[in-house]
């Protein structure tokens, strides 16, 4: 009963930021909101090229759009709170909203793994299959794709959610990150969180590893048809070309994602290089999601400019 009487339920939580400091970073709060603008307004602007320009209609560009939407929406789901802990230097957050910012979190970077793996995997029936590219990428195929990235996304965000809403905090109550993660959260209950960090560890696994791995092997597979079936190295650079701005991205997300989720959840050390990670998946990658795939797209790049109303002269120059 005596220990029962000492434990205090915790309902407001202080999110640290990217430093220790108690006064406002307007210089920190101008470069992300700089980075949060070019975000949204790049993503705006892929979706409304692929939108607009029917020669995009295709199965490659109906997957990058639905990667703009989630950077949108992830890259929204922890930036604003950022900014406003940068410009006020007020780093109080609820219960309630801590778990809800998790749970679009959770949500997000999920549906973007597998939707990455979905990409990867129709390079490789585009490359390996050119003939039946449209047939077995067919419209009904390629929603039902997307819809289960976004319902593993739902599934994990719901686990998530209810994972931490079923812990106690007895206090401290200092989130040593940016934003409300789960890892971080196990750090501060005084529950027992070995089934917890289970299922995340699990989570990791499946959702993480497991894309990732489908992702390597499928362009291991693409290498070798490039290798065998391909004679010509200019086909071979053509086909390359089509997967390095997907590559890329891949990159970014899993090498930054993979660093920050390295360490099991019991010795979890939010310090200053593992936020500096943190950023690049969070708040790097959506910014260069649109960049990457813009300059390294031809057909993007011609559509931007026939949206802007620039056309193109038989030298293959463009003028307005």
């Amino acid at each position: 009963m005596a220990k029962a009487e000492n434990l205090s339920s915790v309902s407001i939580f202080l999110v640290v930021g990217l430093c220790d400091s108690e006064e406002p970073q307007f210089l920190l709060f101008l470069v992300f909101l700089g980075i949060y603008l070019i975000t949204v307004v790049g993503n705006i602007v892929i979706l409304s090229v692929i939108s607009s320009d029917q020669r995009l209609h295709t199965p490659m560009y109906f997957f990058l759009a639905n990667l703009s939407i989630i950077d949108i929406i992830f890259s929204s789901t922890t930036v604003p709170k950022l900014l406003f802990i940068l410009f006020t230097a007020q780093k109080a957050i609820s219960l309630s909203s801590c778990v809800t910012q998790l749970s679009f979190f959770q949500f997000f970077v999920v549906a973007e793994c597998y939707l990455l793996a979905v990409m990867a995997y129709d390079r490789f029936v585009a490359i390996c299959f050119p003939l039946n590219y449209t047939l077995i990428m067919s419209r009904e195929v390629r929603f039902r794709m997307v819809l289960g990235c976004w319902a593993c996304g739902l599934v994990n965000s719901v686990v998530q959610a209810i994972s931490i809403s079923c812990l106690d905090f007895c206090g401290p109550n200092t989130v040593d990150h940016f934003f409300c993660d789960v890892t971080p959260l196990f750090k501060l209950s005084c529950s027992d969180t070995r089934l917890g960090e289970a299922v995340f560890l699990t989570v990791v696994v499946l959702a993480g590893m497991g894309p990732l791995t489908f992702i390597l092997v499928t362009y291991g597979r693409i290498i070798a048809a490039a290798v065998t079936k391909i004679s010509t190295s200019k086909g071979r650079r053509k086909t390359f070309s089509t997967c390095a701005s997907h590559f890329m991205v891949v990159a970014l997300y899993y090498g930054s994602g993979i660093f920050s989720y390295i360490w099991p959840s019991s010795t979890y050390a939010m310090d200053k290089d593992v936020k500096v990670v943190a950023v690049l998946y969070t708040i790097m990658t959506p910014m260069l999601n649109p960049i990457i795939y813009s300059l390294r797209n031809r057909e993007v790049k011609q559509a931007m400019k026939k949206a802007m109303g620039v056309r193109s002269d038989h030298q293959g120059n463009w003028t307005h």
